[in-house]
């Protein structure tokens, strides 16, 4: 019997969520991947706000507030399993599909590598946690390129893996600005919205200039113009806010409904993003012996984004039906 099959992708998923608690608790007890962050001590406080601790868990709220992750991915791929993919066959979120399975794998990977960082307080375990964050942030605006470029789906994968190999070895060595100043995650949420845009308005003439939609994003975050010129080196990157005009060659053959689920997803994330900011020492909400950590909040409602979004993916159809 071959367990490696999609029809098992739940199963698959539960043991390996399972077997990733089993692996650190014994590996932490061993001592052998809890350290501390440079300039951090035993009781002191964190960079994110919860006060560290001398057990296994460095800071046990920030670390098990990841749980959300596990338990949203597990439930798409619950959900998933028990759907007929032949009656759905113009919608790559409907039943066990090859993109249906990494969108929600990427999911439960971001409860882990977060665990990491929060939980060790080792440089590897920030590396893991930014991945992790790539691995799933990248997904939606390539998966877009996909369906504006016509793309196959193996000119996707490759070009998924590349880009997740690519930031995985240059992090590594150089930090999340891969040693060129590229903020690939933030960028990647510019180049999401860019694409979504082109989806639902595409035309020859919006394509060129829905580039500037990304400096309506930056500045959601607190990266205005004014900022970005007059320190272009350190924002060059605004460049590929074009990419997608590149690369959408023809109109979508499918619709997308974005009421509720898309526009409940950013809502959440942008609120979330709100109370990540208050996460850190020395703000107002910072209360490193609470049981409320701002940053577990963060985890929770973003866990809770990536829900919304995998439902708004659902809603898509033919034009032809």
């Amino acid at each position: 019997m071959n367990i490696f099959r999609k029809e098992n992708s739940f199963i698959i998923g539960l043991i390996c969520s399972l077997s990733f608690f089993l692996v650190y608790f014994i590996l932490a007890k061993l001592g052998l991947i809890i350290t501390l962050e440079p300039n951090v001590k035993i009781g002191g406080v964190s960079r994110w706000c919860e006060r560290v601790s001398s057990g296994i868990f460095r800071e046990p709220i920030n670390a098990f507030s990841n749980l959300g992750f596990i338990f949203v991915g597990l439930i798409m791929l619950w959900i998933l399993s028990k759907e007929d993919k032949i009656k759905k066959k113009s919608n790559n979120f409907i039943g066990l599909t090859n993109i249906s399975i990494l969108y929600a794998s990427v999911v439960i990977f971001l409860g882990p590598g977060s665990f990491l960082m929060h939980g060790t307080h080792s440089y590897w375990g920030q590396w893991i946690d930014n991945v992790s964050m790539v691995t799933y942030i990248i997904l939606p605006w390539l998966y877009n390129l996909k369906e504006l470029g016509k793309w196959s789906s193996k000119r996707f994968f490759t070009s998924y893996i590349l880009v997740v190999f690519l930031f995985s070895l240059l992090s590594w060595f150089f930090g999340t600005g891969m040693g060129i100043n590229l903020d690939l995650f933030g960028v990647s949420i510019a180049l999401w919205i860019i694409t979504e845009f082109l989806f639902k308005f595409w035309g020859k003439f919006n394509k060129w200039y829905s580039g500037f939609i990304g400096f309506l994003v930056a500045a959601i975050f607190g990266i205005f113009p004014t900022e970005i010129f007059s320190n272009f080196q350190n924002y060059w990157w605004i460049i590929l806010f074009w990419l997608p005009a590149l690369l959408s060659n023809k109109p979508p053959s499918g619709i997308r409904n974005h009421y509720p689920w898309f526009f409940l997803g950013m809502a959440s994330y942008i609120i979330a993003f709100i109370i990540w900011l208050q996460g850190y020492p020395d703000t107002r909400f910072c209360n490193p012996d609470s049981f409320i950590q701002p940053h577990g909040i963060w985890h929770l409602m973003t866990a809770f984004a990536t829900w919304c979004f995998f439902k708004f993916y659902r809603t898509e159809k033919s034009i032809q039906d």
